[in-house]
């Protein structure tokens, strides 16, 4: 443990690969070229948007073990969360895989929740390789927590927009082959409560919370959030 909120990972876990597929909206955005695919009929060949979501998942890790030079065994767990009850876009997509899984609910902060539970089980020696993904969906998450689009609710002209897309990482124990980054730590936030009750306002209920990080005040790689560096290269 460093300061009061960070940890610092003696056996370092190593991001082998990502993926990222996208719905028609992010894809106009100006990072639209950098995800690996876009879908630009949301409901992704889907009957609802739940299921819909759940294509995410399974895509996006299709993806990354394609990039990897992977299969589905070399993978020995999955770590993964959406914003949907019982996490059902996670359970739903990646049933298929029928790999020991473990599923995460941290809203918008379930990427790095996935990734930090995935490097501390990597760096623990628990498992050799980890799959991290999360996702989330406009449609079905409006249909959660604020009105179905079929409702037909007009929305303030400042409104925060769920994003459409889901993001899938690998973790290794070693470094491989085209290792991308070595992850040196993370630091975990605490819980901070303004009563923001406005539920089109997402961005006000986070602010918080992140400006009451107290990352370690050390040097170098310890300092900071979940502290990600590019490895020495494997030939």
């Amino acid at each position: 443990m460093l300061g009061k909120q960070s940890i610092q990972f003696n056996k370092k876990p190593y991001l082998l690969n990502s993926a990222s597929i996208v719905g028609s909206k992010e894809a106009e955005g100006p990072m639209g070229k950098l995800f690996d695919k876009v879908g630009y009929d949301d409901s992704f060949g889907a009957q609802n948007w739940e299921e819909a979501e759940s294509r995410l998942q399974k895509e996006a890790l299709e993806i990354a073990l394609s990039k990897a030079g992977l299969i589905r065994q070399d993978v020995q767990m999955v770590l993964a969360g959406d914003l949907l009850g019982q996490s059902i876009a996670s359970s739903f997509g990646l049933a298929d895989y029928q790999l020991p899984h473990v599923g995460l609910y941290g809203a918008c902060s379930t990427c790095g929740l996935s990734l930090t539970m995935g490097a501390a089980m990597v760096s623990a020696g628990f498992v050799e390789r980890a799959a991290c993904i999360t996702s989330s969906h406009f449609a079905s998450a409006e249909k959660e927590f604020r009105f179905p689009l079929s409702y037909g609710n007009q929305r303030p002209k400042s409104a925060t927009w769920t994003v459409t897309g889901s993001g899938a990482f690998l973790v290794s124990g070693r470094p491989e082959k085209g290792t991308r980054a070595v992850i040196e730590g993370a630091t975990i936030g605490k819980i901070v409560d303004y009563g923001i009750k406005d539920s089109m306002n997402m961005g006000a209920c986070m602010a918080p919370a992140t400006g009451r990080i107290e990352p370690y005040q050390g040097n170098g790689a310890n300092a900071g959030l979940m502290v990600l560096h590019k490895p020495r290269k494997i030939a």
